[in-house]
Parts: structure tokens; C-alpha cells; sequence
């Protein structure tokens, strides 16, 4: 049985927001990560860009397997094997770390994505089983830096901050959050008291704040046109891998 998506540049385009040779640059990520290797039984029936856009299209669409199977004329099981086998592989790059005498600005926020695995996720403020996704975002090229393992999305977003291993990676690097992470050691809003109105100078950083804040909120929107972060039907690792491999996506159409 034939399949009908193939790793054409209309496909391409569509599923991954990648141009032809980014896309190419990507395959050959996945190449050297040792992708092209046996999967534990017989040959792959499909080429390595096949099986990278396979994974793309599962995380743009969020079909399930029994639908792909067909799209690539392939079996379900073969599917899940293909899914399982490149998804880590897909996973963000390490950002250097930023040179001595250039200051660069991230943000950082949590990103609640609805997950069907009780394991990683809690009831949260949506009232919806979720997982909470600290990400840290370079505010000048809304480039991807990192993201965390996810955290019960019932957690407040400072004491993920504090249990995830960015904290470690943002040394020496002006981060800002918003007021959820007082207390953290970031860059967050003056906060307004009873009987103690803010200072005009102090509403004027605020509003800055704000405005510069925005960028992560918008490389959340973009992020989440990636179905599978609007309810995540995958077990274990497989939200983590999602995010990273999502933010790979991004940060690859960002820099094209």
C-alpha cells in the first residue's frame, strides 16, 4: 500500500513550517544522532525525511496512529516504532552560553499543556488534567534556549523554576518572569499593596515589563499550532520530548 506524504516540499512546508533545506539541516541532525539506525527488527520501510515528517506531522495534527498509518502506507505498529525511535532525537540544542561582554535578556514562563498521563499532570487552575512546562526564551530573537521536564500543573511556576535544572543554566543571564516567581531571584513586576499605590516610575517599569514579557507568550501561541501541546495523548518522556522537539521546529523556521 502507498502512501501519500512524502518528504516533498509541499509537505514539508505545511507540517514543519521549514523550508526545504531546513528540513534537510534537521534530517541531518537526526542522521548524526545515530537515526538511520536499526530499529530493532527488520529495515525501516521508509526513508529517514519520511520518518522525520512522519514525526512532525503527528505532533502538527495530533492524529492518532491507526490515521498516519495510511497517510504513509505504512502499518500502525510501524508507526509507534518510528515515533518512539526519533522523537529523543529530535530534542533541542545546548544554546551557548551567551559571551562575556554581550548582555542578552531571556524570559521565562510555564506553559500548561492539557496531558492525558495522570503520572505528569494534576488538576490545574483550567480545571483540566495538565502538565506545567517551564520554557526560557531569548527575548531579542524569541529563539527557544530551553525548556524543563514538565511539572504537575497544579505547582506554582516558582517552585518548578526552582526544581528544574534552568535555574543552573541561566547563571549569569538577566532573566525576567512575571510575578508568580517572586522570591525566585528573577526579574519580576513591582507588585502593588494595600493603601500603597505604585510610584509612576514603578508603573513605567511595570509597563515595560509587560510589553517585553509578550514575546514568550507569542512563541507560545506559535508553538501551540503544534496540536499535540493542546492535549497530549503521550505516556512518560513523551511530553518532554514533544516540547523539545517542537522547540527544534521553531527555532530552525525562526533562523531560516
Amino acid at each position: 500500500m502507498g502512501g501519500v506524504l512524502r518528504a516533498e516540499p509541499v509537505w514539508v512546508e505545511t507540517f514543519t513550517g521549514l523550508r526545504i533545506d531546513r528540513f534537510a539541516r534537521l534530517v541531518k541532525v537526526v542522521r548524526e544522532r545515530g537515526g538511520n539506525g536499526p530499529g530493532g527488527g527488520r529495515p525501516w520501510c521508509l526513508p529517514l525525511p519520511d520518518r522525520v515528517l512522519l514525526v512532525a506531522v503527528y505532533y502538527r495534527t495530533s492524529l492518532t496512529m491507526r490515521q498516519l498509518a495510511p497517510l504513509f502506507g505504512i502499518s500502525p505498529a510501524t508507526v509507534c516504532r518510528v515515533i518512539q525511535r526519533l522523537r529523543p532525537l529530535l530534542a533541542l540544542e545546548s544554546t551557548p552560553r551567551p559571551v562575556a561582554d554581550v548582555e542578552r535578556l531571556w524570559i521565562v514562563d510555564g506553559m500548561l499543556i492539557p496531558v492525558r498521563d495522570r503520572s505528569v499532570a494534576a488538576s490545574s487552575r483550567s480545571y483540566r488534567f495538565s502538565a506545567n512546562v517551564q520554557v526560557i526564551v531569548d527575548a531579542d530573537t524569541r529563539l527557544v534556549v530551553a525548556s524543563a521536564r514538565p511539572a504537575p500543573g497544579n505547582k506554582a511556576d516558582a517552585h518548578v523554576w526552582r526544581e528544574s535544572d534552568l535555574p543552573a543554566k541561566a547563571v549569569g543571564t538577566t532573566v525576567i518572569a512575571d510575578g508568580a516567581c517572586l522570591g525566585t531571584g528573577l526579574i519580576v513586576p513591582h507588585r502593588r499593596r494595600a493603601g500603597r499605590p505604585l510610584l509612576r516610575g514603578q508603573e513605567e517599569d511595570n509597563a515595560e515589563h509587560r510589553r517585553v514579557r509578550a514575546r514568550v507568550e507569542h512563541t507560545f501561541a506559535r508553538m501551540k499550532n503544534w496540536k499535540i501541546l493542546r492535549d497530549c495523548r503521550q505516556r512518560g518522556d513523551g511530553l518532554h520530548h514533544a516540547v523539545q522537539a517542537i522547540a527544534t521546529m521553531h527555532n530552525l523556521a525562526l533562523t531560516g
